[in-house]
């Protein structure tokens, strides 16, 4: 019998629980960050495989899931495609990183309303100096390799 795939809500769920007691940069909840790129996601146009996938997007980056959890995951390939796109790679150039986000349909959107999220003033203005101008002149370069305007 084959297993039904996570439904949207689903895959929320299980985000949210692996991220669990994770914070971002400025000491927030982690499943903020999740919560704000799918939204964004699907504020874009995105489809809810693309919102999944947003979702999911750093939870084997940050080993909050395995890459054997995701590979045998009830999820559609694209799925597990998009977030194996975003998924950082240690010492990984970033021209191989935004080269497979581009190779990978669907995938832009998704580390495109990463990156906004990611880039957002409010966010940044929580950070020293230092880390703020660092994150943003790493972000513009992502968003510059990735064709991605500034609007």
């Amino acid at each position: 019998m084959t297993q039904q795939p996570l439904t949207l809500p689903e895959v929320e769920v299980l985000a949210r629980a692996a991220h669990e007691g994770q914070t971002d940069k400025a000491g927030r909840p982690y499943a903020e960050h999740l919560a704000a790129v799918a939204e964004g996601v699907r504020a874009r146009g995105g489809s809810s495989e693309q919102q999944a996938a947003a979702w999911l997007h750093d939870a084997v980056e940050d080993d909050a899931l395995s890459r054997e959890w995701l590979d045998s995951a009830p999820l559609p390939q694209t799925v597990k495609d998009m977030v194996l796109a975003v998924t950082k790679r240690p010492g990984e150039p970033v021209e191989e990183y935004t080269a497979r986000i581009l190779a990978t349909p669907g995938a832009l959107l998704v580390k495109e309303a990463d990156l906004a999220h990611n880039a957002d003033p409010a966010r940044l203005s929580v950070l020293d100096e230092p880390t703020r101008q660092r994150l943003s002149a790493k972000y513009a370069r992502v968003r510059s390799l990735l064709g991605l305007t500034t609007s």
